[in-house]
């Protein structure tokens, strides 16, 4: 390759294109290939360069927990989860109909996990998506009033094609969040996809959120289009054993009982 073509391939962004083209130009003459052959091959390596940087891209963009996806998820393990459906989600009509998916359940039977794993996949084929925990999202409202930013925020968040919305409950909330809230998810409403985990029933959301009117009013547009998944089922971060939950007890001590588990609502998946 000449400095005149390295450079010409640096200028138009071609790397892939750049760093095969020595070893395509020796391939193609060794196996006599056609130069549309070779061109073909160069632009293959340079089309999937540019696809896993921006996947790379959009899975940094969404701010993932940890890159949990359902092949890996322990189903086995949680009979309160009914693989097909999730299978089903998977193939992301959900995505395209703009349809809500909200899982209900206790802590640790896997919510955080699932909704994770569909965000990945999401991403995984071109859509853009976000993760953020409920806390997080309406503390960040709240700052949008002192600057005077919401409908900027809102506006963001509306335009992202899979929003992630994890551990909705037990809030803390002022007047002003939960209308922005109801800003959002109206923007979002037949046009935007959204998951939401919660280990509350719909009928309690306005315990948290307030203003029963305004809350009747957001169910009616989140369950419009709604997937609810229920899952009864064990805490996927059970002890294997009686052995495993008791500490270690110390020598001429009573042993100290054992520290309560992480409150988020999934482990990373193997």
């Amino acid at each position: 390759m000449t400095d005149e073509i390295a450079q010409l391939l640096k200028s138009l962004h071609l790397r892939a294109f750049a760093e095969s083209l020595d070893d395509e130009l020796a391939h193609a003459e060794k196996s006599q290939l056609s130069y549309q052959e070779l061109l073909a091959r160069l632009l293959r390596a340079q089309w999937h360069h540019q696809q896993e940087s921006a996947l790379a891209w959009r899975i940094d963009r969404a701010k993932l927990p940890e890159k949990w996806t359902l092949e890996s998820f322990p189903f086995k393990k949680q009979p309160g989860v009914a693989q097909r459906q999730i299978r089903a989600f998977a193939e992301l009509d959900f995505v395209a109909k703009a349809e809500n998916i909200v899982f209900i359940g206790p802590t640790g039977v896997g919510k955080t996990g699932l909704a994770t794993g569909l965000l990945l996949k999401a991403l995984q084929n071109g859509h853009r998506g976000l993760f953020v925990r409920a806390q997080d999202l309406f503390d960040e409202m709240y700052a949008s009033l002192a600057d005077r930013s919401s409908r900027k925020l809102i506006a963001s968040l509306a335009r992202v094609d899979v929003l992630v919305i994890d551990e909705m409950g037990y809030l803390n909330l002022r007047p002003e969040q939960t209308n922005i809230f109801f800003k959002l998810m109206e923007e979002r409403y037949q046009r935007r996809a959204t998951i939401l985990t919660t280990n509350l029933e719909f009928d309690e959301w306005h315990q948290f959120l307030g203003n029963k009117p305004l809350v009747d009013a957001l169910l009616s547009r989140l369950l419009h289009r709604c997937h609810t998944v229920r899952i009864q089922g064990p805490s996927l971060r059970a002890p294997l054993n009686e052995a495993d939950a008791r500490p270690p007890a110390t020598k001429g001590k009573t042993a100290a009982a054992p520290a309560p588990m992480p409150a988020d609502d999934a482990p990373p998946l193997p």
